[in-house]
């Protein structure tokens, strides 16, 4: 059977996540204009930074329970690196529609919101809740299933 719009750009923003190096979480995300993919991102370190899984960043090499010491984490998010991407290659990202494996966080959502994306659609739900951030500066938030 043939896979709707959604189905598909999930599906290849599943296939991004497993490029991740995380030891936690593997998530990743893309943004598409026009019916058309311009950036994908999945967490991790920096350009350039020893990976997760190699002992860059000691948060993640560690025993922090799930939501702590956030501020000693060295990854970026999946949505993060999929705009900052997006910018790196001078690609405007207005309008468009964020596909990703989990809900943003409050931070990826200010980012959002500021980068002029209006829609973001998610398969799972991250434990911080940013619905009504996203709201507020009118990004449409689905959950597809």
């Amino acid at each position: 059977m043939k896979l709707t719009w959604d189905e598909y750009f999930l599906n290849i923003a599943q296939a991004v996540a497993r490029r991740s190096n995380c030891t936690r979480r593997q998530i990743g995300a893309l943004v598409v204009l026009e019916g058309r993919i311009v950036s994908t991102g999945y967490n991790g370190t920096p350009r350039g930074v020893k990976n997760c899984n190699e002992g860059g960043c000691a948060r993640c090499a560690g025993d922090a329970a799930s939501g702590t010491a956030l501020d000693t984490c060295w990854c970026s998010h999946a949505e993060e690196n999929t705009i900052t991407q997006a910018a790196y290659h001078g690609i405007s990202v207005k309008r468009g529609t964020l596909y990703t494996t989990m809900s943003p966080c409050i931070t990826c959502s200010k980012l959002i919101i500021n980068a002029g994306i209006e829609v973001v659609k998610y398969c799972g739900d991250y434990p911080q809740n940013s619905a009504d951030l996203l709201e507020q500066g009118r990004v449409r938030l689905e959950k597809l299933a």
